[in-house]
């Protein structure tokens, strides 16, 4: 057999070995995802600046704690006096510190923000956070305003798919949890039916067999994190997505009603 002369006959013999049982299928799809990630930039995997989950250093530590509660982020930008004034990055584990009744300011926890441009290789940006140990850079576009941020898990999920950590439901969870502020997390492979039965809507599974294929049918396109969405009465939030999929929808009634 030849040796490959360029990335189509390379991904061609991968596909190969695959239909030979030489490798399975995570094994294909990693491959192709890491080839993937070198033609790819960060803009096409940043979350824009409109979704950005950022903390004002004005704000007080119990909105900062709101927050954090909120989202289940665990790192966050904190701005100074306006969203292109980052000044540097919080985690969400410093804030327990002032909880703990430490005497310490928010400015004094903050973590340096790591600035990149928006055109920068994934391959590149993946190497520079694994020299840097650093999870989150933010994202500059060409007049040095904010465009977004970028996270070593987005990086990551380019290569091997979605990747669960502790905020997500675990696999033998249920589909639909409530949580301590009257919303409902709610998996986005959850069918119609079991949706319907759980909110008391009469949705049409003829089209879509999911909760998350009827946001998209209803966007008509993959939608990003932070989305809202009013549909039968009901408030859907995307909580989590990536470039593939939609993974975690939140689901408020009260908020639809009012």
């Amino acid at each position: 057999m030849r040796e490959p002369e360029d990335r189509e006959q390379l991904i061609a013999l991968l596909h190969s070995a695959f239909e030979r049982n030489l490798l399975d299928a995570d094994a294909l799809s990693i491959i192709e995802g890491a080839l993937a990630v070198s033609d790819m930039q960060v803009r096409d995997v940043m979350v824009p600046r409109a979704q950005m989950q950022a903390i004002s250093i004005h704000d007080g530590t119990a909105a900062m704690t709101a927050k954090a509660i909120e989202t289940a982020h665990s790192r966050f930008p904190v701005t100074g006096e306006n969203r292109d004034d980052v000044i540097g990055i919080l985690l969400a584990k410093d804030l327990l510190r002032l909880h703990a009744g430490e005497d310490v300011a928010v400015r004094d926890m903050l973590r340096p923000a790591i600035f990149i441009p928006d055109s920068k290789r994934l391959n590149v940006l993946l190497r520079e956070f694994r020299a840097s140990r650093n999870h989150m850079a933010i994202v500059v576009d060409e007049y040095g305003g904010v465009a977004g941020l970028v996270t070593i898990e987005d990086v990551l999920e380019q290569i091997v798919g979605d990747i669960e950590d502790e905020y997500d439901f675990d696999e033998a969870a249920d589909n639909i949890l409530l949580d301590q502020a009257g919303r409902y997390r709610v998996k986005a492979a959850t069918e119609i039916a079991d949706f319907n039965a759980a909110f008391g809507t009469d949705f049409s599974d003829e089209d879509f067999d999911t909760v998350g294929g009827m946001v998209i049918h209803r966007l008509d396109r993959l939608p990003q994190r932070g989305e809202v969405l009013q549909i039968g009465g009901l408030r859907i939030q995307v909580l989590r997505a990536d470039s593939r999929r939609v993974h975690t929808l939140l689901v408020d009634r009260t908020a639809a009603a009012s």
